[in-house]
């Protein structure tokens, strides 16, 4: 039993009791001896311990963890509730939707470890909204946004020991959700399932916090009009494989992507989107259903707005100049000639400088020196992460108590 008494308990035990319930018949009968509830296996390892790893040498490649967490629904049912189990495979029916018709979404984000112990969290309702328009674009049920903070925060806890420590990386959690259920034809799933797994994770390019080097496509295309570029579909990514592939035979970091209708403006990166600095003003591509709308990128632009860029210049140096404005707009490709800077945001990447972009064989490079811009917004979108000048935007999971046992108000059972 949870011992209520104890806040400490509370918040680091509860998953312990969460539920005793196994989804038996999601998994396959080799891995659900490895997949009981966490109720059943989980042996506490106290609250500093770490995971045996080398936390120097982190790249960006799966490291399993200890837990994940599964939540279920079918045919004409919401969501209801949800269990952690110990990490491994899951069982699916060949004809499950996700499998044949590509009806599955995930998000991404990280978790941060601070000097003092805490584990915080940036923006977390804003993935959790992002799952729920991209479900409404794909005909899926889906988690509410409280529901998806919950298991969240559920995964992150149970995974504590590795969350790399303060400077050393973060927790990348990636939740996905799929139409599980088998059909023939197609339409939507008759059932669909909401996994959360995670891993520590250092820096996403090879390049580390060095500058990348981008080619520009245009021949493939990342998305087209009318599409789903807009909602992190999983159909978006392996398209991208072959452009992606190809220039990284040639020694680029990445691929940027041009509009599928014109071949004349900017997209976005195959795993990113990306900001111009042309004088005083910052632009990046606009939504129109073949973008990304990504979480670090409309943080980005927040903070400009509404902070003005002459305040961020001032933690590296007083020589550049103020913003004037932050656009979003279509950028042709030829800005990028008259381009300042140019910088990659992501949840993987953060903020990363892009150091040259290739066109037509024409290799054409931007400021990357301390002092720049993409420098100085890496510091303050940091610093909110750390500090949070920004309250609302940072969410601790050490003071975390789960849905099912947070009090009724008076009068309500």
């Amino acid at each position: 039993m949870l011992q209520r008494s104890s806040p400490t308990n509370l918040r680091n035990l509860f998953f312990f009791s969460r539920y005793g319930s196994s989804f038996s018949k999601f998994f396959t009968s080799q891995a659900a001896s490895s997949l009981r509830p966490v109720s059943e296996t989980l042996t506490y390892r106290g609250e500093e311990e770490y995971a045996d790893l080398n936390w120097d040498d982190l790249g960006y490649g799966l490291v399993p963890t200890d837990y994940m967490y599964i939540m279920k629904t079918s045919e004409n049912e919401k969501f209801s509730f949800g269990e952690l189990n110990r990490f491994g495979n899951i069982e699916l029916s060949p004809a499950a939707g996700v499998l044949n018709y590509s009806q599955g979404l995930f998000e991404g984000l990280k978790a941060y470890r601070k000097e003092d112990g805490r584990l915080l969290f940036f923006r977390l309702e804003q993935n959790a909204m992002c799952m729920t328009m991209g479900a409404e674009r794909m005909c899926m049920m889906s988690p509410s946004v409280e529901q998806f903070v919950d298991a969240v925060k559920q995964t992150v806890l149970a995974n504590k020991r590795w969350v790399p420590p303060p400077g050393k990386g973060s927790l990348y959690v990636r939740p996905l959700l799929i139409g599980s259920g088998a059909m023939l034809g197609l339409a939507p799933a008759s059932e669909y399932s909401f996994i959360i797994y995670a891993s520590p994770v250092g820096t996403y390019f090879k390049e580390g916090l060095a500058p990348i080097n981008l080619l520009v496509e245009n021949v493939f295309h990342r998305a087209t009009y009318g599409g789903t570029g807009g909602v992190k579909s999983i159909s978006n990514y392996a398209p991208v494989l072959k452009a992606q592939g190809q220039a990284k035979s040639k020694g680029f970091s990445d691929v940027l992507f041009l509009d599928s209708k014109t071949k004349k403006h900017l997209e976005e990166v195959a795993s990113c989107n990306i900001f111009i600095l042309k004088g005083k003003t910052i632009s990046t591509p606009a939504t129109g259903g073949t973008i990304l709308p990504g979480v670090t990128r409309k943080s980005i632009i927040d903070l400009a707005r509404d902070f003005g860029y002459q305040r961020y210049k001032k933690l590296k140096t007083e020589q550049l100049p103020e913003l004037d404005q932050v656009e979003e707009c279509l950028i042709p490709v030829e800005e990028l000639i008259e381009a300042d800077e140019v910088f990659c945001t992501g949840t993987a990447v953060v903020v990363a400088p892009v150091g040259s972009i290739t066109y037509q064989g024409k290799r054409v490079e931007f400021r990357t020196e301390d002092g720049s811009v993409s420098q100085n917004c890496t510091q303050p979108l940091r610093e909110f992460r750390w500090v949070s000048l920004r309250t609302k935007w940072i969410l601790n999971a050490n003071l975390y108590i789960p849905q099912n046992l947070k009090r009724s108000p008076e009068g309500t059972n």
